[in-house]
């Protein structure tokens, strides 16, 4: 399974803040204690990293009324191995 960042946006209201946590909360608990939220930040955004394997089925953990909108990132990490690989082809 691949990891994924879910970005999750909402409209800049504070009526629309509390909407989007009342729809995670309702849509399961687990979906709310695993967001990381931007809104006191002036971002109006939920994030989430979920473990799935496409990102269609990650955006099947986002709440319905917000999947639209959603933003999904494949994750990776790179080995040493990798990096020196890339690397060595860029400084040719």
């Amino acid at each position: 399974m691949a990891k994924s960042r879910i970005e999750v946006p909402h409209e800049a209201e504070v009526r629309s803040c509390a909407q989007a946590v009342q729809v995670f909360l309702t849509s399961g608990s687990h979906l709310l204690t695993h967001a990381d939220w931007g809104c006191k930040d002036g971002k109006h955004s939920a994030w989430l990293v979920v473990e799935a394997d496409s990102k269609e089925e990650a955006r099947y953990r986002v709440p319905p009324a917000y999947r639209a909108n959603s933003m999904i990132t494949e994750l990776n990490a790179f080995s040493m191995e990798e990096i020196e690989s890339i690397l060595s082809y860029h400084q040719k």
